[in-house]
């Protein structure tokens, strides 16, 4: 096949190459309700091509590899002082496959236990392209689902506004659970 960004053949969907050159992760850091941090390892603009995929039976591979390459690698290095649940944000499934579990799932190690379909929205607004005001207006109203741990990392793709992962982080600490932080593969900012 030939490679997404370079056309070049590859075993790959991206190729080596194109992986470190144009893939290799940074660490970007941003507040959510003054306390909450949210790390994300791409700028949305940088990676907006891959992440529209996601609605395509191709967003399956492109996911997984950008999983493996951010999320895995955070997750070899990440100690706690106990065992921390990662959660993904509204894992339902659509094309197949659950963006923000491929996420989650990738980030499985000594100290974090992926959690699957244990915080969902009852509401199916779909914020995408929404303003922040429309968000607002209508939320999500997540609904969580029991899990043992009390420390909790919030995983989704996209952080925009943050509002989706304020009403997730809200309805957890609801059930006495702690948002250590929240972790997106991009941050849509613009800054």
């Amino acid at each position: 096949m030939k490679c997404l960004l370079c056309s070049s053949w590859s075993l790959q969907h991206i190729c080596k190459d194109c992986q470190k050159e144009n893939l290799e992760p940074s660490f970007y850091k941003r507040k959510i309700r003054g306390n909450i941090d949210v790390y994300s390892f791409y700028k949305y603009r940088d990676i907006e091509k891959l992440l529209h995929t996601k609605h395509t039976d191709l967003g399956f591979y492109i996911y997984s590899l950008l999983a493996k390459i951010a999320f895995g690698r955070f997750a070899e290095n990440f100690s706690f002082e106990e065992d921390v649940a990662s959660l993904g944000v509204d894992e339902h499934v659509k094309h197949g496959y659950s963006h923000t579990a491929i996420l989650n799932k990738t980030l499985r190690s000594k100290h974090i236990r992926p959690r699957f379909n244990k915080i969902s929205a009852k509401s199916k607004e779909t914020y995408s392209g929404k303003s922040f005001q429309y968000r607002l207006l209508h939320p999500r109203k997540f609904e969580v689902q029991p899990f043992k741990e009390k420390y909790v990392i919030l995983v989704d793709d996209i952080v925009t506004t943050g509002m989706t992962l304020t009403q997730a982080v809200e309805a957890l600490e609801q059930e006495g659970k702690e948002v250590v932080f929240c972790l997106t593969l991009a941050d849509a900012e613009k800054k």
